[in-house]
């Protein structure tokens, strides 16, 4: 099972990149972990500047923007 962060504030973005993952996954019969992080001093400590920010298996994949549906695919696929 993947299990994916996502970093922010619970900002627009960030609820909307969480909702791109999940669909992302049911589209593909993958089951995924998603878990929102808003705690100012988590999402530092992965290093993430500007939200939202997204975490796989907790290594930092992306940051500052919402990801495209080819991008998640890829990270689902890997």
């Amino acid at each position: 099972m993947k299990n994916f962060k996502v970093l922010g504030s619970g900002c627009k973005k960030c609820a909307t990149t969480a909702d791109l993952i999940r669909a992302k996954a049911a589209e593909m019969g993958v089951v995924v972990e998603i878990e929102k992080v808003t705690d100012m001093g988590a999402i530092m400590g992965y290093g993430v500047m500007s939200t939202p920010g997204v975490v796989l298996n907790d290594a930092v994949v992306h940051s500052g923007s919402v990801p495209t549906a080819n991008t998640i695919e890829e990270w689902i696929k890997s």
